[in-house]
């Protein structure tokens, strides 16, 4: 039985896979088994921040797991206590957070915190969050609830109630009303189609809502860890949420989620909790990504590569006006929109063919993520490839 007999007879089919097996890596270039290299612009949707088979992160997570592994947050996590002091610091926000392990049990833990927010005296007073159409938040019941897009909403009723979906920010005033407790944003949407939210609009909106005492809840999961050139999205905006979920680039592979929080007394012992979420090895993993980021951002290394990337992409947009409307998003969270999505379906299967990795989302848009630590030379080599694949469409 070959490795991809095995794969579709055992493995559920939640994924439109390509059939090919990775043997290793060095920071954006993938080898697989018969050593044919491949650019990766995926980072593992926005996860290996750090590059693959980075050898800092890799001495970190192997140091740990000699020692240990997992004891249970019932006990006291040296370097979990470490990377909440570290996050809180380098955001500058006066905040506490609570530790996952993904993106959607982030954002969920949000939800209830928005949720007790609500409460008065035990009483549900407050409970609608108000979310974005084309938005993104996670694949459990009712983080797929918030996600503003009604196709991911098929065969997996009935939902949790209190969300309502506005259009675009301008449309979220009108939709508050007295049962509203908070308004749940990405400030670039990723899924959604690489599609930054307008700095004005947003700090109009985060006035408005402490104005009103209605909670900010920012989706920072693929935003987040210096994505989109600062630490977080939210102090590129120059806002002040109430509640920051990460996830995704924290650990550099290995699986951790956040919630930063300005209110740091709302949960009491036995409102939340995670068996796994933030132990020893994850959280000495994130610390070393930390440690790792803040270097290269500190170095001005980060802001030139990004900056580089960006020209690179809007020349081909430029080039290309017959299939691109335009280049969109910020730092190394970009993409290209596709004139259609026959065009974005082609060019990702001719993008694997040349052996550069590229992403789908919303909005037709070929999505670009490529780990922070990518090289000038594999950005050229990947803009080359992908360039081929473009040329091969026009054919």
């Amino acid at each position: 039985m070959t490795l991809k007999e095995m794969d579709l007879e055992y493995v559920l089919h939640t994924y439109a896979r390509n059939y090919v097996n990775f043997k290793n890596g060095i920071d954006a270039t993938l080898y697989d088994e018969e050593g044919k290299d491949y650019i990766d612009f995926t980072s593992g949707i926005g996860v290996v921040s750090v590059g693959h088979g980075n050898k800092r992160l890799s001495e970190a997570i192997c140091e740990q797991a000699k020692n240990i592994i997992h004891i249970s947050n019932l006990y006291l996590i040296e370097p979990q206590a470490i990377l909440a002091k570290r996050l809180v610091e380098l955001s500058g926000y006066d905040m506490r957070l609570f530790f996952a392990n993904s993106g959607a049990e982030a954002n969920e833990g949000a939800i209830k915190i928005a949720r007790k927010y609500g409460e008065v005296d035990g009483e549900i007073k407050r409970y609608k969050i108000i979310t974005l159409k084309h938005s993104f938040h996670g694949r459990t019941i009712t983080a797929l609830k918030a996600t503003g897009q009604e196709a991911m909403h098929n065969y997996f009723g009935p939902f949790p109630d209190g969300f309502v979906y506005a259009e675009n920010i301008d449309e979220i005033e009108k939709l508050i009303d007295e049962h509203t407790v908070a308004v749940m944003i990405e400030l670039i949407q990723g899924e959604g189609g690489v599609e930054p939210q307008d700095k004005e609009k947003v700090q109009n909106l985060a006035k408005m809502l402490k104005e009103k005492d209605v909670l900010l809840i920012v989706d920072e999961v693929q935003t987040g860890i210096y994505r989109t050139g600062e630490l977080l999205a939210s102090n590129l905006y120059e806002i002040e949420p109430d509640i920051i979920t990460l996830a995704k680039g924290l650990g550099g592979g290995v699986p951790i989620g956040a919630i930063m929080t300005s209110l740091k007394d709302i949960f009491k012992p036995g409102d939340h909790g995670s068996t796994f979420g933030g132990n020893y090895l994850s959280t000495r993993a994130a610390n070393e990504v930390i440690d790792i980021l803040e270097e290269y951002k500190n170095s001005g290394r980060l802001d030139e590569l990004m900056i580089y990337f960006e020209d690179k992409l809007k020349e081909i947009a430029k080039r290309y006006e017959n299939l691109f409307e335009k280049e969109v998003g910020i730092g190394f969270m970009r993409g290209l929109r596709a004139k259609s999505a026959d065009i974005q379906s082609k060019l990702l299967q001719k993008s694997f063919e040349n052996r550069v990795l590229v992403l789908k989302a919303g909005r037709n848009t070929v999505r670009f993520l490529p780990p922070l630590t990518i090289s000038k030379d594999e950005i050229n080599e990947g803009i080359e490839r992908f360039e081929k694949a473009i040329k091969s469409l026009e054919q």
